[in-house]
């Protein structure tokens, strides 16, 4: 039995938290395949950004070239572009999938910043995620993302409230412009490097599953913040959601 493929691109967080590293395993955990692109290498802990350097656009579309040409797509997750320059050219690549097939779905993380502020890239990050959104079927900013970005175009999008304050984080989808569904979840203690990564992970991994949009979203969640909730420590600070659950009694 052939088991759904999710081709990820992301940066490489040598710490495991994020990125890519986080993406393979939240995929893996909702029963789907990881297809890691690597778009750019950083220089990292689980608190700070300290360095990125973008891989070079060729080499990225080398990349999943190699991959479309023989694995199927179920979705495709992306996380930092690394520049300009690698977002069009996943971009230009998308349209070919979308050419064969239309309804693929594309999860967009518009991650501008790491938690602490740090840059994640090279240029201006809302310039170089334009062709992107307007690709996606559905984004995951986070409040302050969406602030940066304004109108996003994409049907879908889910606005996640972990940076706001309260007894609940409050996550809001959106479907054509219009609020759908809100999501209430209990506010967890500490900070946790990499949440965005595995959520939208978790969700490309439901969605190539065939999951629909609502179910996967509710699923998406559920397993995200039962990953937070699990978290442990490699170091102070940030904390590393626990991607593979442990059974809770």
């Amino acid at each position: 039995m052939s088991v759904p493929s999710v081709l990820v691109f992301a940066g490489l967080d040598p710490g495991g938290g994020a990125g890519l590293a986080a993406d393979v395993l939240a995929i893996a955990a909702q029963g789907a395949h990881a297809l890691p692109v690597a778009t750019a290498l950083t220089v990292q802990d689980n608190n700070r950004v300290h360095a990125v350097r973008p891989v070079d656009a060729e080499l990225v579309l080398r990349q999943a070239e190699a991959l479309i040409d023989c694995c199927s797509i179920g979705a495709v997750k992306i996380g930092i572009p690394g520049n300009r320059a690698n977002a069009q050219a996943i971009a230009g690549l998308l349209r070919r999938l979308r050419a064969i097939d239309p309804d693929l779905p594309i999860v967009l993380d518009p991650v501008l910043a790491s938690g602490r502020g740090d840059a994640l890239g090279a240029g201006d990050p809302v310039e170089s995620l334009a062709e992107l959104l307007a690709l996606a079927t559905i984004a995951l900013p986070n409040e302050p993302e969406a602030c940066h970005l304004g109108s996003v175009s994409c049907p879908h999008l889910l606005i996640t409230g972990g940076h706001g304050d309260g007894q609940f984080v409050v996550n809001r989808w959106y479907r054509g412009g219009e609020l759908v569904r809100r999501w209430r979840w209990p506010r967890l203690p500490g900070a946790y490097h990499g949440s965005g990564c595995t959520l939208a992970a978790a969700l490309a991994g439901r969605l190539a599953l065939g999951e629909g949009m609502f179910a996967a979203l509710g699923a998406a969640q559920a397993y995200c913040h039962a990953a937070l909730a699990q978290s442990f420590a490699i170091a102070p600070g940030q904390r590393i959601p626990r991607r593979f659950l442990q059974p809770t009694l």
